[in-house]
């Protein structure tokens, strides 16, 4: 490794979840795209933060010793050995199951440091406030739900706490599996530069729960499940009530479902917010979505 020049004033939760077994990272900094930097994570391996004077490199190598089966500890313990800028670093790993490594350097700048819990460590650097890494922890272990929203809920409690004394720039959020493909994630989001990066990556996270509900929708259709297709979207378009594509899908999933009065009404709004859709319907395929036509009729008789 060399020494870098990235300073960074940044806040980070990495943890694996005990009971889904995701593993995830989310982080905030004054940085531009810090999520191109500080999170790394594989499915079935683990995850890795690395900040303060970011080493990217933490990242890669990070992952690849727990693949390989090293224990955390021992492979961050090896990594720092090894980087002749080690004081300067602040490292955070976390394995499958539920192993954690952490290292603040004795340069970070303060405020600086971390604390741990079970299978999650909580790290920060360039704060306004001590409190901030023990108010992540905090929040992280009394939210409920599912890993992201907990990771969410410890980045809102370091904010509150008065976060990178600098102020907010960027934020991310990445969680895999437990199991499956190096590509296989549960989510990947990155705010690259917001004034409110916090609030704009809880956006984008709903968002994403949206689509994710859409694309069940698409397999039950495809597999002509079409009440539960139609379930899907509905709730695809009570999470994002003003996006056409979710509307017009929503529409058309109604539609099938037998209530087409609905689905005319979700894709007449959708159409008025973006006119393609109106080119687009009559183009579907009835294979693809066989409620189209009835819509398309619906329509040109108003």
């Amino acid at each position: 490794m060399h020494p870098g020049f990235v300073r960074q004033g940044t806040y980070s939760i990495v943890a694996c979840d005990q009971r889904s077994g995701e593993i995830g990272v989310a982080v905030q900094s004054h940085w531009f795209s810090v999520g191109a930097i500080v999170p790394w994570a594989r499915a079935g391996v683990g995850a890795v933060a690395t900040q303060a004077n970011a080493e990217v490199a933490y990242g890669p190598r990070g992952l690849a010793a727990m693949a390989d089966g090293e224990d955390p500890r021992a492979a961050l313990a090896r990594l720092v050995a090894a980087d002749p800028a080690a004081p300067t670093r602040q490292v955070a790993m976390v394995d499958t199951r539920g192993r954690i490594a952490i290292h603040t350097g004795e340069s970070c700048i303060p405020y600086a440091g971390h604390v741990t819990g079970d299978a999650v460590t909580c790290q920060a650097n360039l704060m306004g406030s001590e409190r901030v890494w023990p108010a992540m922890l905090e929040a992280y272990e009394g939210a409920q739900g599912a890993l992201t929203q907990r990771l969410l809920a410890a980045l809102d409690a370091a904010e509150a706490e008065g976060g990178d004394i600098r102020g907010r720039q960027s934020a991310a959020i990445l969680v895999v599996p437990v199991a499956g493909h190096d590509w296989d994630v549960v989510v990947s989001l990155r705010v690259e530069d917001d004034p409110e990066p916090l609030a704009e990556l809880r956006r984008l996270v709903g968002l994403h729960e949206a689509y994710a509900l859409a694309g069940r929708a698409d397999e039950a259709a495809g597999e002509g499940r079409y009440d539960e297709a139609a379930a899907f979207a509905r709730e695809a378009r009570e999470l994002a009530p003003d996006n056409d594509e979710l509307l017009f899908w929503a529409g058309l999933g109604a539609a099938q479902g037998g209530d087409v009065d609905t689905g005319e009404r979700y894709v007449r709004r959708a159409i008025e917010l973006q006119p393609g859709w109106a080119e687009l319907l009559p183009r579907l395929p009835a294979e693809l979505a066989p409620s189209a036509a009835a819509v398309l009729a619906r329509l040109r008789q108003r």
